[in-house]
């Protein structure tokens, strides 16, 4: 019991001396801003914080009711929608083809993978002043990254062959809401504008 009341006291005059410092021991360095000291940004992004994050190459008008969240590595344009707050809607550039990025938005809903010859028979439109595939699909959405399936989900969208990209807009959410918003979708795809 000794050695432990001498050890607390040992201790507890080392801890006192050390505290015990004059104002002498600190010093407040400062320099002058120099060109590249950017201002703070407040409530950044941890994309913005984490990585160069460059303005974004496609603009768009966000509907009334379209909740606007930041972007991302692979959402250009990001929002929510509907009443459950589940709907998704994002843009995206991506590569690969036409038909390969039109079945692999089909195979997130379990659904056979379109031939050449099908993919020429789906409605198009235009979009950021080129043709574009409409694509819809219902059923058990499976967005991949290990989550569960969603059952009774819908997605419309469109996939833009670009001159070396592809572009995407997909709306993703329960079936009800996906149809309560198409047409604040097919408004949306008007203002869709790739900066070159």
């Amino acid at each position: 019991m000794k050695f432990i009341l001498g050890a607390l006291l040992a201790f507890t005059c080392f801890f006192a001396a050390a505290c015990d410092s004059s104002d002498d021991d600190f010093k407040l360095e400062t320099r002058p801003l120099a060109v590249r000291d950017a201002a703070p940004k407040l409530h950044a992004t941890s994309d913005q914080r984490f990585r160069d994050a460059k303005p974004s190459p496609v603009t768009a008008t966000t509907p009334d009711g379209w909740l606007e969240l930041p972007a991302s590595q692979f959402r250009l344009l990001n929002y929510r929608f509907g009443e459950s707050g589940l709907g998704e809607v994002w843009v995206s550039l991506s590569s690969g083809s036409l038909l390969e990025n039109v079945n692999r938005w089909l195979g997130q809903f379990e659904l056979d993978p379109l031939t050449a010859e099908q993919l020429a028979k789906l409605p198009t439109m235009t979009v950021a002043e080129h043709n574009a595939s409409w694509v819809e699909a219902s059923g058990n959405y499976a967005s991949g990254m290990g989550q569960e399936p969603k059952p009774g989900y819908s997605l419309a969208g469109v996939v833009v062959p670009l001159p070396e990209q592809i572009l995407t807009v997909k709306m993703v959410g329960p079936s009800a809401e996906v149809e309560k918003a198409m047409p604040a979708l097919r408004n949306y795809l008007s203002t869709v504008r790739v900066i070159p």
